[in-house]
């Protein structure tokens, strides 16, 4: 196990690694790892001969008022979680490393228009374009791998998918299913934000997905009525404020009016300060494109 800390260390182990005939995985992460990062390290180190975690709190992606500073942070448990779950190398940059210049001095960028407009985006006008310049700056340090992302953020693997489509990057996306805790909450590195009597309602962002596809199982295809039964759910958690519902095209991530073909349904709730996503596939699994397809 090994924490690199420069561009040109994880390169050139990366590399040789390569020259050896071994496949390369590589897990994307802001850290604060818990067991649905675990999850993707166990994919990657179940695919992959060497096994990279990437752990970078990229102040891009945050917007100001945002929750940069206060992002949990623990590099010494991500190591020891990476580590007991398969990985090789850690690979945890200063942000001097990253942005040389200064987070304010990056002239280049990279967006994916048109998927990046709608959800999240409408929400966090600039997230996405942070997201894309830092995941194609990783996917550039890294080289041909494949790369492991939870389905929990829908829109943002969409992205990624399209971006690598687009740019031609030497990645395989592979897309992994979101882990709940017991209480059918989606594991996110922001549920400790929670306080005790919202982590107790939270829950219900799972059981109001599950209504919707209760709903679509039961023959109901009007997105609009899905999202009201939706909705009606989560009007159970009297402290969580609703940004929105939708049932979108998992390529697209278009609206979907009649739920003909298979969709998703995707929804975002606040409870005080601390944001939740969850989704749900409707009908068969969605195949996206990104390299090949997992």
């Amino acid at each position: 196990m090994q924490i690199v800390t420069t561009i040109v260390e994880l390169r050139g182990l990366l590399d040789s690694a390569r020259s050896e005939g071994r496949t390369v995985g590589v897990v994307p992460t802001m850290g604060a790892l818990h067991p649905g990062h675990a999850a993707l390290v166990d994919r990657a180190a179940a695919e992959c001969d060497t096994v990279a975690v990437t752990v970078f709190v990229n102040p891009l992606q945050f917007a100001a008022g945002e929750d940069l500073d206060s992002y949990p942070r623990d590099l010494d448990g991500d190591v020891q979680v990476a580590g007991d779950h398969g990985a090789d190398l850690v690979f945890a940059p200063s942000e001097t490393e990253m942005y040389p210049a200064g987070r304010d001095r990056v002239l280049s960028e990279v967006r994916v228009a048109l998927l990046s407009d709608g959800m999240e985006g409408a929400q966090r006008p600039t997230h996405f374009a942070g997201v894309c310049t830092v995941v194609a700056k990783l996917f550039n340090i890294v080289g041909p791998a494949n790369a492991y992302f939870g389905e929990k953020d829908f829109q943002q693997l969409t992205i990624i998918r399209r971006m690598v489509d687009d740019l031609s990057f030497p990645v395989t996306v592979v897309g992994c299913p979101t882990v709940r805790e017991t209480d059918g909450l989606a594991m996110s590195s922001r549920n400790v934000r929670l306080s005790p009597d919202h982590r107790a309602q939270a829950p219900v962002l799972a059981a109001s997905l599950a209504d919707g596809a209760a709903a679509f199982a039961d023959g109901e295809r009007s997105a609009d009525a899905l999202v009201r039964i939706v909705e009606d759910r989560l009007a159970d958690a009297p402290d969580g404020q609703v940004d929105y519902v939708a049932v979108v095209d998992p390529a697209t991530l278009e609206p979907v009016g009649v739920v003909d073909r298979s969709s998703r349904l995707v929804l975002a709730v606040r409870f005080g300060g601390t944001r939740l996503l969850d989704n749900a596939a409707l009908g068969d699994p969605p195949r996206l494109a990104g390299g090949s397809v997992s």
